[in-house]
């Protein structure tokens, strides 16, 4: 439990309610935490679909329309109605917009929802304070873990704090926050420290503040 300043312990000149300076830097480093997530949000919302995604798709009003489905190899999909169509390299928009078309002969102004539940081309972003923050494609070949990742984003910048390095997850619908501590693996040699990462996973690495 942070230490809430008062009076009594710091002299009658403090506000009883002043915020200690762990807060303060939890609170900063939560609204740069929100803003890496939002920069995440967006880069997906620009992802053109791949070969080998499974996507949800969700027609308004017609339950029994949905589906889940993969897209093949050349990049199309069989939907009912609608039939064998190309959705890869669309936008998640550009598909929706593309598949309402195609049902329109069938449905009075169809509604589409399209979900990519899983990437065919599995990614993890690493983002905060890393020279180089974004998507790495993950390897096929062997799995990659925190340290390499950030090695690849071009490792920290200067105000980087690496003992603070968080992985981002969600595992069967439950958000989790994993703390890394870098200086285990790289200062005491601890690999156990350097966990492999997951589909999706996103590595945060927050500001020093000393």
């Amino acid at each position: 439990m942070p230490e809430i300043l008062t009076p009594q312990s710091v002299g009658a000149a403090v506000p009883a309610f002043t915020a200690s300076s762990q807060e303060q830097q939890q609170l900063i480093e939560e609204r740069i935490l929100q803003s890496a997530l939002d920069q995440k949000s967006k880069s997906q919302a620009n992802y053109k679909i791949q070969p080998g995604d499974l996507l949800e798709i969700i027609v308004f009003k017609e339950s029994d329309m949905g589906r889940t489905l993969r897209i093949s190899g050349n990049g199309t999909v069989t939907f009912p109605l609608a039939g064998n169509l190309k959705l890869s390299e669309l936008s998640v928009p550009e598909a929706e917009s593309f598949l309402a078309v195609k049902l329109s002969d069938y449905i009075k102004a169809p509604q589409v929802t399209i979900l990519i539940k899983e990437y065919g081309n599995k990614q993890i972003y690493v983002l905060g304070e890393v020279k180089k923050p974004g998507a790495i494609q993950l390897p096929t070949e062997r799995k990659l873990t925190v340290l390499e990742a950030i090695t690849l984003a071009g490792g920290f910048t200067d105000i980087a704090a690496p003992d603070r390095t968080k992985v981002l997850r969600n595992a069967n619908g439950q958000n989790q926050s994993i703390e890394v501590k870098i200086s285990r693996i790289t200062k005491e040699g601890d690999k156990s420290a350097d966990i492999f990462l997951e589909p999706n996973d996103t590595v945060f690495v927050p500001q020093s503040f000393f």
